[in-house]
C-alpha cells in the first residue's frame, strides 16, 4: 500500500461505517414496516364546540370516548408555540428519520448505568407513535423498542407536517383534554393562534405530566414547568432575556373547566338542532358577542338575591342591523336546579301580559282609527261580559292614545281591540312571526291584549325590532348562516309614532325621556304575577327580559314595572355607552308622519273645528295626513255634536219654550261624564234646566250608575289597603242615596255630581243608587284582596293600614 492509499484509509473506513449504519437503519425501517401493520391513528369522534362570533368557545361536549378534541393544523397555531415545542422537545425534528441516535445513545447509557430508563430520548415522532399505539407506551425496554419501530414507520409513510399535526391534535393536556387547541380554549379561554410566550411555554410543558401539571389544579407545579421551558428558550437564544423575564411575570391560573361555559342553553339549542338536521360538524359558529354575553350573565347573577328561590330570569339581545343574537340567557343560573336552570325561557311559551299593546296601537294607526292624541275612554266598561280593569285598579277618564299606551291602561286597549277585531290582530302578529297560542278550543278574543294567549321572549323581541326597522319585524338569527326572515308588522310611520310614544310620551316637540337615554320600553305582567316582562328598543339593539318561575307558579309582588324594568335598564347600560346611551340627535321622520293641532272631545283638526267645539287643544302625530275623529260613543249614537236649546240662562226643551235658541255643542262620550271638571265642558251644557222644562231623564235614559260595570273584579294597588272609585248616577233627580250591601254609605246631590267611593273590604258586593223619585240602579261587583307576597316595605305598609282600619272600626266603604 502506497502512502496515498494509506492516507485515505481512515476516511474511507469512516464512510464505510456510515454506509453500514445507514443500511442498518433502512433495514430496521423495512423490518418495522413489514412487522407491523400500516400505522393509522385510531378514528375518534371530534368534540362538538359552540363558538361565539369571535371564536371564543361558549360550550363543548366530549366525544364518544369522553375526550374533548378540537382539530387544528400547524398553520392555525401560534408560531410562538411551535418555536417552543420544537426547541424544547425536538430541535432536530425536521432532520432526523424519526429517531435521534445521539439522544438514544444517551438514554441507553443511562439505562445501563442505573438499571432503568431515566430518559427516553424521544423525538416528537416517537411521542406520536406512543399516542397512536397503546403497546408503545410505558418505560419498559420492549415498549421503547416498539415505539422506535413505530416512529420509523411513521416517517416512512407520513410527511413531517402530518406528523406534527398528529402531535398537535393528540397531545394529552390533562383530564379529558387532547390537543393544543383544546387546552388553549379550556384553560386560557382563547384559540391556540393567540398564545403569548408564557402561555405557549405552559402548553408545551403540560404533556410531560398532564395530570400533575394541570393549571386548574396544580398552579405551582404548572408554573415551575412553564418557567423551565422559558429558561430553555432563553438559553438556546430563541427568545430574548427581556421577553422571558416578562413572560415569567405572568401568573398561571385557569378556572375549573365547566366555569368557562357561556350561553349554555343557546349552545344546547344549537346542538339539538344539528342532531335533528343530521349535521356532524365539530364546530358550530354563533352570532353571540362573548363579552356582552359575559356581562349579561353576570348581570343576572347579581340580581338573583332579589328573587325567590324558585324564580329565574331570561334575556335576549338582538342587533337591529343584522338580526344577529348578541346575548342569550335562557335561565338565571345554569348550575341552580331549583330555579329550573335547564329550562330555556327564551323559547318557553308564556302569557305576555301587556307587551302586545304597542302592536295594537300601531295597527290602529295604520287602519286610520286613531292618531297619537285620539281621545280614549279609561272608565269601567263591559264588552259582552268581559269587564277588564286596570293594573292600578283606578280609572282616569279621558286619556289620549299616547297616555293610554305609555301608562299601559287596559280598558282603552280592549276597547280599541274590539273595534279592530281580535282575529285580525292575531293574524297580523302571526304573519310577522309572533304567534299567539290560545288555550285548548279557544279562539282569539279580547283577552289577547292583556295576555290571554301565550308567546315567547324570542318572538316578542323579534316583533319589537319592527320599531327600529321601519315596521319590519324579523326572526332573530343565532347563527351567521341563519336566514333573514322578516315581514311587515306596521308601516314605517306607525313604527315611528309608537316608538316616540314609548320613548317620550309621543307629543311632537317634547324632549326625550331622560338625558341621553333614548330607549323605547314597555313592561308587562301576566295574570297572577306569573310572568314579568320588559322590552326595550334603541337604534342599535332590541332586547327583552323575563322574570318568573319556569313551572308557571305565581310570583307575588314581582311585576313588570318593579322587577323587569330595572333589570332592563341595567341591561341597556351593559350594552355600552355608545349603544344604549346615544347622544341626542334628530331621528329620521318618515314623510308619512306629520304634527297637527287637534281638539277634544271631537278629535278633529283644530283648523277644521269651530272654536266653540275645541274644548281642549292638543298636538298629535298623524299618519298620511289623516285626522280621524273620536271613536263613536257606545252608549249614545249620533255623534258628539248635539243640539241644545236655551231661553237665556236656562236649558229647555224645544217644545217647552217658544223663544228657545238652538246651540250646537260638543259633548264628551257618556262614560267620561263622571271624570270631567266643569271647565272641560261646554258652557251651555252647564246651564241649569228650567223647572218643568227638563226631559224625563237629563241623559235621555233611565237612572244608571257610571263608573262601575256589573261583574267588575277590582284589585287593590300593591301596597294599598283600599280602592277608590269615581261614580255618578246618570239621570238621577231630587238627590241620590248610595247603599253598599244594603247599608247607607252616603248621599249626593242630583244633577250628575261625581262621588268617590272608598272600598276597604274584599269579597262580593252590591252597590245601589236610589234617587228622590224612587228610581234605582244596582251593580254587583267583587273586590279581591292583595295577593300574598314576600315581606317588603309595601306589604308591611299595607298590613299596617289594614290593621289600623280594623282597630278604628272603619267602615268597609265610605262615600264623599
Amino acid at each position: 500500500m502506497n502512502s496515498t492509499e494509506s492516507a485515505r484509509a481512515p476516511g474511507a473506513l469512516r464512510w464505510r461505517r456510515f454506509e453500514l449504519a445507514l443500511a442498518a437503519l433502512l433495514l430496521a425501517v423495512l423490518i418495522a414496516d413489514f412487522a407491523f401493520p400500516l400505522l393509522q391513528p385510531t378514528a375518534t369522534s371530534p368534540t362538538l364546540t359552540v363558538l361565539a362570533a369571535d371564536g371564543t368557545p361558549l360550550r363543548s361536549w366530549a366525544s364518544d370516548d369522553g375526550a374533548q378534541r378540537h382539530p387544528t393544523t400547524p398553520e392555525a397555531v401560534s408560531p410562538r408555540y411551535l418555536q417552543a415545542l420544537l426547541h424544547y422537545e425536538d430541535r432536530w425534528f425536521y432532520w432526523h428519520p424519526g429517531i435521534n441516535p445521539a439522544a438514544l445513545a444517551r438514554a441507553a447509557w443511562q439505562w445501563a448505568r442505573h438499571g432503568r430508563i431515566v430518559s427516553g430520548g424521544s423525538t416528537l415522532t416517537m411521542q406520536v407513535a406512543r399516542l397512536v399505539d397503546d403497546r408503545a407506551t410505558g418505560r419498559t425496554l420492549p415498549a421503547k423498542l416498539r415505539q422506535i419501530a413505530r416512529a420509523l414507520q411513521l416517517e416512512l409513510h407520513l410527511s413531517k407536517h402530518e406528523i406534527l399535526s398528529l402531535y398537535l391534535n393528540l397531545a394529552p393536556m390533562g383530564g379529558p383534554l387532547e390537543g393544543v387547541e383544546t387546552a388553549s380554549r379550556a384553560y386560557l379561554g382563547k384559540g391556540a393562534a393567540e398564545l403569548s410566550q408564557a402561555e405557549a411555554a405552559l402548553l408545551v410543558a403540560l404533556p410531560q405530566s398532564p395530570t400533575r401539571l394541570r393549571p386548574d389544579r396544580a398552579v405551582a407545579a404548572a408554573q415551575a414547568a412553564r418557567d423551565k421551558v422559558l429558561t430553555r428558550m432563553q438559553t438556546l437564544g430563541v427568545w430574548s432575556a427581556a421577553d422571558v423575564a416578562d413572560a415569567k411575570l405572568e401568573r398561571v391560573f385557569a378556572p375549573p373547566l365547566r366555569a368557562r361555559w357561556l350561553a349554555p342553553l343557546a349552545a344546547e339549542r344549537l346542538r339539538q338542532q344539528a342532531r335533528r338536521e343530521g349535521q356532524n360538524e365539530a364546530v358550530i359558529q354563533t352570532t353571540l358577542d362573548a363579552g356582552l354575553q359575559a356581562r349579561l350573565e353576570q348581570l343576572l347573577t347579581d340580581r338573583l338575591n332579589t328573587l325567590p328561590d324558585a324564580a329565574s330570569m331570561a334575556a335576549l339581545v338582538v342587533d337591529n342591523r343584522t338580526l344577529a343574537v348578541r346575548g342569550y340567557a335562557g335561565s338565571a343560573d345554569f348550575t341552580d336546579a331549583k330555579r329550573g336552570a335547564h329550562v330555556d325561557m327564551v323559547r318557553a311559551h308564556r302569557s305576555p301580559g301587556s307587551t302586545l299593546k304597542p302592536f295594537l296601537y300601531a295597527m290602529a294607526l295604520d287602519e286610520g282609527l286613531i292618531h297619537s292624541e285620539s281621545l280614549l275612554i279609561d272608565a269601567p266598561q263591559n264588552f259582552g261580559g268581559y269587564a277588564p280593569g286596570n293594573f292600578q285598579a283606578d280609572f282616569s277618564g279621558p286619556v289620549s292614545v299616547a297616555e293610554a299606551l305609555q301608562r299601559s291602561l287596559n280598558v282603552p286597549a280592549v276597547d280599541l281591540l274590539e273595534r279592530l277585531g281580535p282575529e285580525r290582530f292575531a293574524g297580523r302578529l302571526r304573519h310577522a312571526g309572533l304567534r299567539l297560542r290560545m288555550p285548548a278550543n279557544a279562539s282569539p278574543n279580547l283577552s289577547l291584549i292583556l295576555g290571554g294567549g301565550s308567546t315567547s321572549l324570542e318572538e316578542l323581541v323579534g316583533a319589537y325590532t319592527a320599531l327600529a326597522r321601519g315596521g319590519l319585524a324579523a326572526r332573530p338569527r343565532l347563527t351567521p348562516a341563519g336566514p333573514v326572515t322578516e315581514a311587515r308588522l306596521m308601516s314605517e310611520g306607525a313604527a315611528f309614532i309608537v316608538r316616540e310614544i314609548l320613548e317620550n310620551g309621543g307629543r311632537p316637540g317634547s324632549p326625550f325621556r331622560e338625558g341621553n337615554q333614548r330607549i323605547a320600553w314597555k313592561t308587562g305582567t301576566s295574570f297572577g304575577f306569573r310572568d314579568a316582562w320588559a322590552l326595550g328598543v334603541t337604534d342599535r339593539y332590541t332586547f327583552g327580559v323575563w322574570i318568573g318561575r319556569p313551572d308557571g307558579t305565581p310570583n307575588p309582588g314581582h311585576f313588570g314595572a318593579n322587577s323587569a324594568a330595572p333589570l332592563l335598564r341595567d341591561l341597556a347600560a351593559a350594552l355600552g355607552p355608545d349603544e344604549a346611551r346615544q347622544q341626542l340627535a334628530p331621528r329620521h321622520q318618515p314623510a308619512s308622519v306629520g304634527a297637527q293641532a287637534i281638539c277634544w272631545p271631537l278629535g278633529t283638526a283644530e283648523a277644521a273645528t269651530p272654536p266653540a267645539h275645541c274644548l281642549q287643544r292638543r298636538t298629535a302625530w298623524t299618519l298620511d295626513g289623516a285626522v280621524p275623529p273620536t271613536l263613536p260613543d257606545r252608549l249614545r249614537p249620533g255623534g258628539l255634536v248635539e243640539a241644545a236649546w236655551t231661553d237665556g240662562l236656562q236649558r229647555v226643551r224645544p217644545d217647552c219654550a217658544a223663544s228657545a235658541s238652538r246651540h250646537d255643542i260638543a259633548r264628551w262620550p257618556t262614560l267620561l261624564q263622571p271624570f270631567l271638571d266643569p271647565a272641560q265642558r261646554d258652557p251651555v251644557d252647564l246651564l241649569p234646566w228650567r223647572p218643568g222644562c227638563a226631559p224625563a231623564s237629563p241623559q235621555g235614559a233611565a237612572l244608571r250608575i257610571v263608573g262601575l260595570e256589573p261583574g267588575s273584579v277590582l284589585r287593590p294597588t300593591p301596597g294599598q289597603a283600599s280602592i277608590g272609585l269615581r261614580l255618578q248616577a246618570v239621570g238621577a233627580q231630587q238627590g241620590v242615596h248610595w247603599l253598599l250591601d244594603g247599608q247607607l254609605v252616603g248621599s249626593s246631590e242630583a244633577g250628575g255630581a261625581v262621588q268617590t267611593l272608598t272600598l276597604r273590604q274584599a269579597g262580593a258586593h252590591t252597590l245601589t243608587a236610589m234617587d228622590g223619585r224612587g228610581r234605582w240602579a244596582r251593580v254587583g261587583f267583587e273586590v279581591q284582596a292583595l295577593p300574598a307576597r314576600t315581606p317588603g316595605a309595601a306589604g308591611a305598609q299595607a298590613s299596617k293600614t289594614a290593621a289600623a282600619a280594623a282597630k278604628s272600626g272603619a267602615s268597609p266603604a265610605t262615600l264623599r
